[in-house]
């Protein structure tokens, strides 16, 4: 059998490996049903048309407005929407962060993990801004800007798996994080109120992953368990014996 043949029987195509990290429904139920809510609405934004559907995210925004008219429902729809053209860009950092994490602790801890970094950060970013509006030192505005997304859940669960990372991976995984945050910011406005608590709801959360779930992650033996195999310890991919030296090459 050609060597090339048995090189593609021995390893798998690039396509499968990928498709192994992609969630499923049995292996990563958490990360794949919450895409599939996400793009169902999505859809129902394209669907609705702009005007319906400005009218529903501003329903279900974290914003100082509906956190002191109705905290428990803005808090949960709020994690239910993203911009209607981002649904594809979210599975990819989902497949990266959300899942790794699900299929190590399970879809309960990962939900778990989302929400503190939802929850947690949401409400050290806007109490905040809600203090400042009841005092007068913001303008009415700034309580019914739009505050949406899944992001501070996905930062959470990013700095979450950072520490399960062995050490020369950890310092590029949190760079990489830090990294991310800061170029949100700097590209979105960055002069902007909104944008200041966004960025500071993004470091909180992935902070809230890396610090405030570590001791648990260690506490289940976690800590430095996801490594990249080392050449020595990687498997022969190449099951056709090397050919014998050539004599010109045999010291005498």
């Amino acid at each position: 059998m050609p060597q090339d043949s048995i090189t593609r029987l021995g390893r798998p195509r690039w396509t499968t490996r990928a498709a192994v990290l992609l969630p499923s429904p049995s292996a990563t139920p958490f990360t794949f049903w919450y895409l599939a809510l996400l793009l169902a609405t999505t859809l129902v934004q394209r669907m609705v048309g702009e005007t319906v559907s400005a009218k529903l995210l501003a329903m279900a925004s974290t914003d100082a407005h509906n956190l002191w008219h109705r905290p428990i429902l803005s808090l949960i729809s709020s994690a239910l929407w993203i911009e209607d053209s981002g649904w594809l860009v979210y599975v990819l950092i989902f497949a990266l962060a959300v899942a790794p994490l699900e299929r190590r602790v399970g879809a309960g801890w990962t939900f778990a993990v989302f929400a503190s970094g939802h929850v947690l950060a949401t409400l050290a970013t806007e109490l905040p801004v809600m203090w400042a509006l009841t005092h007068g030192w913001l303008p009415h505005a700034d309580s019914r800007w739009l505050d949406i997304g899944v992001s501070y859940g996905f930062f959470a669960t990013a700095g979450a798996m950072a520490p399960v990372l062995e050490r020369r991976l950890r310092l590029w995984a949190v760079l990489a994080i830090e990294v991310t945050i800061a170029v949100i910011y700097v590209t979105d406005d960055p002069g902007s109120l909104l944008s200041i608590v966004t960025v500071a709801g993004h470091a909180i959360a992935a902070h809230i992953g890396m610090l405030g779930w570590q001791p648990w992650l260690r506490r289940r033996g976690l800590v430095g368990t996801l490594r990249l195999p080392r050449r020595s310890e990687a498997p022969i991919e190449d099951p056709v014996p090397a050919a014998a030296p050539l004599a010109d090459s045999v010291a005498p």
